[in-house]
């Protein structure tokens, strides 16, 4: 029997929730493993340059880090079972749209709803963390790294949003999005049909760590949106069959059968997180225009490891917020506009036409002046 692939996270970690969820669904064989443990810290930190989850390494010893980069090794390979990518370039851009939304419009509420409901989530996200983070029992140590980790999730609250002004809007916003998302489960099982896609593997990362598993929004979730949590559960099965929909067709939607529910969808993240990265693709190529001498293959910040170039404004929902401008979402943003742009004349058309009857289409022309790359686990500038 081949070596397995080892992921290296904790179970309450967002992003960490995705590849999982991916390697379960494909039946790729895996051993999960604490980010805690000795060999994380001595040698794969040291490889990787910073302390970052997920990380997966391979029977090689070639480490994977990031969970679209991770995602797209193991599409490149044939030990796949079933797609992640449709292949109608309408239903792929939608598919990456909630690829992106999943990872990073959602950061507001998972956040939120984990740090902010001490009485119902604290024991159990403390366990939680010194589990993960101290695997060997050290309770000392445990209690110190939680000490850190929560005081640093508690600030970075306000660098996604989250302040007292924002506070009832991020539960209403969230409420809407189970809702919708809770009604168009009821004709689906995921997504995008009868089969899971990016954009599902993309929403489990906030949907499962923080809003499916902490207590306070997972007891949310199963009261408001049951057909979300079973959601959940499905993604984190080792079968991607959904016995309560009966003989459902396993297959994606066509581009010209798609559902009012899904729209509605499309329309929510519009409003939602449109006007956030539009405010951080401007922001962004003013700070490049600012910066021209910036050398390729960095970010042009003080630490290579660093991920943040500054703070945009924007308005959402009412109300001013001020959020965090990470280069890495214009490279989530990119594999949206790479799908368009490698689309048939026809099939851009059409994109754009739903996009446009979605309240999206300016989401199709956000570009930063310079692309994001990947290399050796970080964001650079090409």
């Amino acid at each position: 029997m081949s070596k397995p692939y080892k992921l290296y996270g904790i179970p309450g970690s967002l992003y960490t929730g995705k590849v999982r969820a991916y390697l379960r669904k494909q039946g790729i064989c895996y051993q999960e493993c604490a980010a805690g443990d000795d060999y994380f810290r001595e040698e794969i930190v040291d490889k990787i340059g910073r302390w970052i989850i997920p990380v997966v390494e391979a029977p090689s010893g070639d480490l994977l880090q990031d969970g679209a980069d991770i995602i797209d090794y193991f599409e490149a390979e044939s030990s796949r079972r079933l797609p992640t990518f449709p292949s109608d370039p309408m239903v792929c851009a939608i598919a990456y749209l909630f690829e992106l939304y999943g990872g990073e419009g959602m950061l507001r509420p998972a956040m939120h709803y984990r740090w902010n409901f001490n009485d119902d989530n604290l024991a159990f996200i403390k366990d939680d963390f010194c589990a993960g983070l101290a695997p060997n029992g050290d309770v000392v140590a445990g209690e110190q790294i939680f000490a850190m980790a929560s005081n640093r999730m508690r600030a970075a609250m306000g660098l996604f949003g989250v302040s007292d002004a924002s506070i009832p809007l991020v539960e209403s916003s969230y409420l809407e999005f189970l809702t919708l998302l809770n009604d168009h489960l009821v004709e689906s099982p995921y997504l995008l049909g009868g089969l899971p896609s990016i954009g599902d593997y993309g929403l489990i990362a906030p949907l499962y760590a923080h809003l499916g598993r902490d207590p306070h929004p997972s007891l949310l979730m199963k009261k408001k949106a049951p057909r979300v949590w079973r959601w959940v559960e499905r993604m984190n099965s080792l079968d991607h069959r959904a016995p309560e929909y009966g003989d459902f067709a396993e297959e994606y939607y066509s581009a010209d059968a798609l559902p009012a529910s899904l729209k509605k969808l499309m329309a929510f993240v519009a409003d939602d997180y449109l006007p956030e990265i539009s405010a951080h693709t401007d922001f962004t190529n003013v700070w490049l225009a600012a910066h021209p001498d910036i050398e390729a293959g960095t970010l042009g910040l003080k630490w290579p490891g660093e991920r943040i170039i500054g703070k945009s404004k924007f308005h959402w929902r009412g109300v001013e917020l001020e959020t965090s401008v990470m280069p890495y979402r214009f490279y989530m943003l990119q594999r949206l506009r790479d799908t368009v742009q490698n689309a048939d004349a026809g099939a851009q058309d059409a994109i754009r036409a739903l996009f446009a009857e979605t309240g999206l289409v300016s989401l199709l022309d956000l570009k930063t002046t310079r692309r994001v790359e990947r290399h050796n686990f970080l964001e650079y500038w090409a």
